[in-house]
């Protein structure tokens, strides 16, 4: 099968992140049976979803890793001109379909190559790492890492994720997390707001607190000119409170996420966040005895990327892409979950970013062709 006619089917599976993906890791599961490779799932606590990993190859150490996510982002309240689930051929060297770019175009590459694989006289493994709920926080990344890391006797040495970046090497990644912060204040009329507390006013005043924080990060000197912007990012994106104009509001939440560059702490700026938030909760009771600040994650940090130009990875995926110009990415990937899990980690792929989580999403024909070249090169090489 060509990695099109593949694409077409891995776009035909509407999986959103948090839903169920186990039609299309079933999918993928019937092609690997077709070539006897032996595969394994990595399920998470409902049993209703499932990463998947297997090897072909030598149970030898020094293989590569291969891997992507299965779910994508929801297409409601986007003006698409295609059904979002049905790759389209526009006719002008690109395919239309939500994921056909992030990121089933790079699994449709690696599904394509199997009887390449198969019949292939590998020195190494390769491994195939699918995983679920990327799209929701890389949720299922740490696990499948820590599967593949634990259940092979060998050791695989490279991990490349093969999210779009249009077939450049990347070896730098933002990390993120993300929050929700809930103020607890009084509620009474509008003009007794020197005696009441409004969360609302609460609220923006923590946000004022982040948005110095992001100010002050800068003014350290705490900059990465590999990234767009350069530099730690904290931002609010959802506001929610009140019930009328004259009526001190007495619950607010905001959701927020903090983009870390490499070297920079997210776990320590959300403790330093902490502390302002007592500090403010233990003035406030002093007026209204139930005031409350109350934030949580959303999910775990994702770490950063920070690859070493002189990890051998670095010169291995020169070669593999046959480009040298390294770059960075200020999206969050599974990559440096598999670099904590103790693989050499990088990202490679077909597509473009800036056309992920669009409508009318797609990948260029050309960029499959070059994820095709890629797997075709790296065959050879670990042969």
């Amino acid at each position: 099968m060509s990695a099109a006619s593949i694409l077409e089917k891995l776009v035909s599976f509407p999986v959103l992140g948090g839903q169920s993906n186990l039609a299309i890791i079933e999918y993928i599961q019937s092609l690997l049976d077709q070539y006897g490779v032996t595969y394994h799932l990595v399920p998470d606590e409902t049993g209703q979803k499932a990463s998947l990993h297997c090897r072909i190859g030598p149970p030898v150490d020094g293989g590569v890793i291969l891997s992507g996510h299965t779910d994508v982002v929801p297409t409601e309240g986007q003006e698409w001109t295609t059904d979002p689930f049905r790759l389209t051929d526009g006719g002008d060297g690109k395919l239309y379909g939500r994921g056909s770019c992030d990121m089933k175009g790079f699994i449709a590459c690696c599904l394509a190559a199997l009887p390449d694989l198969v019949a292939a006289d590998l020195k190494r493994p390769v491994y195939f790492a699918f995983s679920y709920d990327e799209e929701i926080g890389c949720l299922a990344g740490p696990a499948l890492a820590a599967a593949i890391r634990d259940d092979y006797e060998e050791s695989p040495a490279y991990a490349i994720i093969g999210e779009p970046s249009r077939m450049q090497p990347i070896t730098g990644q933002k990390g993120i997390c993300v929050f929700d912060t809930t103020v607890h204040g009084s509620a009474g009329h509008s003009s007794r707001i020197r005696t009441e507390v409004s969360a609302i006013h609460e609220a923006a005043r923590l946000i004022g607190w982040l948005e110095q924080k992001m100010q002050s990060l800068l003014d350290a000197g705490h900059r990465d000119d590999r990234f767009e912007p350069n530099h730690t990012s904290l931002h609010c994106g959802i506001f929610q409170g009140g019930i009328a104009p004259n009526v001190i509001a007495d619950r607010c939440t905001f959701t927020w996420d903090v983009r870390a560059i490499p070297g920079d702490d997210t776990e320590k700026i959300y403790q330093e966040f902490l502390s302002y938030c007592q500090e403010r909760e233990k003035a406030l009771k002093k007026r209204f005895p139930g005031t409350r600040i109350v934030t949580r994650k959303h999910h775990p940090i994702v770490p950063t990327l920070d690859t070493p130009d002189e990890l051998a990875v670095v010169n291995f995926i020169k070669e593999i892409a046959q480009r040298n110009d390294l770059g960075a990415v200020s999206y969050a990937a599974e990559a440096g979950q598999f670099a904590e899990a103790g693989f050499q980690s990088v990202i490679c792929g077909p597509g473009d970013i800036a056309q992920a989580h669009r409508a009318n999403e797609f990948i260029e024909v050309d960029q499959l062709k070059q994820g095709v070249a890629f797997q075709k090169r790296l065959i050879q090489h670990l042969c």
